[in-house]
């Protein structure tokens, strides 16, 4: 069964259904790239599902844990190399809420470095990662 359907809208815009929720994703072109970047572009998409699929994994953890990771953010940047246009770096920076012991912190941080996106990203982008723990 597909997973999404996508529509190319005109002017380097599309729009993504989710078929089981619904749910509808646009996205533009950067304005860098010919774009209007009124929504995220598909490379920003690439990047931000990094941060959530790690809070993701996170959370499937600390549920287990009877850890609340609620109010828990993520700061998102992207880096693109100009030749060949592409994702050279992508930089995450945790703010976590959760008040937590050292051995608790190391097993969220390991089980967030297991998320399927993180291990699906070629090894050429660079992944920096760091934890904030509040």
């Amino acid at each position: 069964m597909s997973t999404s359907k996508v529509v190319y809208k005109g002017d380097l815009r599309t729009e993504s259904t989710h078929l089981q929720s619904g749910t509808v994703i646009l996205t533009d072109a950067p304005t860098d790239n010919h774009g209007r970047g009124e929504a995220f572009s598909p490379t920003d998409m690439v990047a931000n599902s990094l941060a959530t699929c790690m809070f993701s994994i996170m959370g499937i953890k600390a549920k287990k844990m009877d850890i609340d990771l609620v109010d828990s953010k993520a700061d998102v940047t992207k880096v693109m190399q100009a030749e060949p246009r592409k994702i050279s770096e992508i930089i995450v920076a945790f703010e976590m809420k959760a008040n937590v012991d050292e051995k608790s912190k190391t097993i969220l941080e390991r089980a967030a470095m297991t998320c399927p996106v993180f291990l699906s990203l070629h090894p050429d982008i660079k992944k920096t990662i760091t934890f904030n723990w509040n």
